[in-house]
């Protein structure tokens, strides 16, 4: 009996795989027959009108060339004096509605950008222009134009997203005569979805600057020493290190290790700009050490706001990330770090 309702179910399970299989095949027919009707309505739309006794809104004229030829670096004589032609790349420029917008366009265009942006395809881009010239443009010469749909592609694929083609083909005539031909392309396309970012890693402090003076300091800090140097001609202490005594002008030196202790000799409370891996606000202290001689550190272990002049402070060393430790110094009576809050960071 078991193996009865085992069989059956068995057949009804591949019976439902089947329906599955034979809806999804049917909804993708229906996809494509849904698009194949809306290429042949896109296509029905070839050879009619885009735009209809279109005017220039101004006659060629000098200024407007040269405004054009300085902001394209284009410096031929041809364009200048009393017998100058417009440049033939200007061809579009007679024709643009500027802000007030496209007032010759055809209705009949209207509906065709219309119904893409039904089938959602909402988005637009020019991609490409093609242009003929056949005669040269002459300060005042008057513009008019007419433009056709010429072609709408089958639905493609890009890297922007889905969508089709449409090639539209301008007439621009001088005085009535036939003065060139502008073909311009766009797509009109669904978004492709975009990838999620990628989660970016976690900012770290800049690094510092090593270099041959002052190596022997870092070591010491990664020795967890805090390493001043001593004029060994006069004795003299100096932080930060430097290839010379600017006592004496010595450039023989040795190092001795600083006890930790120290005074905020002065301080700021840095708010703005925030840079990446530091969280305003915190204080960064002139710390003068028990040997003399004074540093810049972060001072942590209290607020921010209850940093003071005077305040004793205690040397330690705190790692950052994987690559970098650096000196700063404890309030002395700052209490545990629970209660430091913003002192902290």
């Amino acid at each position: 009996m078991s193996g009865t309702r085992g069989g059956y179910s068995h057949g009804q399970g591949q019976g439902q795989g089947q329906a599955q299989e034979a809806r999804h095949g049917q909804d993708g027919q229906d996809a494509r027959h849904g698009q194949d009707a809306l290429y042949e309505r896109l296509k029905a739309y070839e050879g009619r009108p885009a735009a209809v006794g279109g005017r220039g809104k101004d006659p060629v004229n000098l200024p407007m060339i040269r405004h054009w030829c300085e902001a394209m670096g284009d410096a031929h004589p041809a364009y200048r004096g009393p017998d100058a032609v417009a440049p033939p790349a200007m061809l579009q420029a007679w024709t643009m509605g500027g802000l007030s917008g496209h007032e010759d366009r055809s209705e009949a265009y209207g509906e065709l950008l219309g119904l893409l942006d039904g089938a959602g395809y909402t988005s637009v881009v020019a991609t490409d222009c093609e242009q003929e010239y056949l005669r040269p443009l002459r300060p005042g010469d008057e513009i008019s134009f007419e433009a056709v749909v010429e072609s709408v592609s089958p639905r493609k694929t890009t890297k922007l997203g889905t969508g089709h083609f449409v090639t539209t083909r301008m007439d621009v005539r001088a005085g009535g005569e036939l003065a060139g031909t502008h073909r311009f392309r766009i797509l009109k396309y669904a978004p492709a979805a975009r990838p999620p970012k990628p989660r970016a890693a976690a900012p770290r402090r800049p690094r510092p600057v090593i270099n041959r003076d002052n190596a022997g300091f870092w070591e010491g800090v990664a020795a967890h020493r805090l390493l001043i140097q001593r004029c060994a001609a006069c004795g003299t202490f100096r932080f930060p290190w430097l290839p010379g005594c600017s006592e004496c002008g010595a450039a023989e030196w040795d190092t001795v290790e600083a006890g930790g202790e120290g005074t905020v000799h002065s301080y700021v409370v840095m708010h703005h700009p925030p840079f990446p891996a530091f969280d305003p606000p915190y204080a960064v202290g002139l710390i003068e050490l028990a040997e003399g001689v004074r540093m810049i550190a972060n001072v942590v272990g209290v607020p921010y706001d209850k940093v003071r002049i005077g305040m004793p402070v205690r040397l330690e060393f705190r790692r950052f990330d994987e690559e970098l430790e650096l000196p700063v110094f404890r309030a002395a009576d700052g209490g545990d770090a629970s209660e430091a809050g913003e002192g902290e960071r």
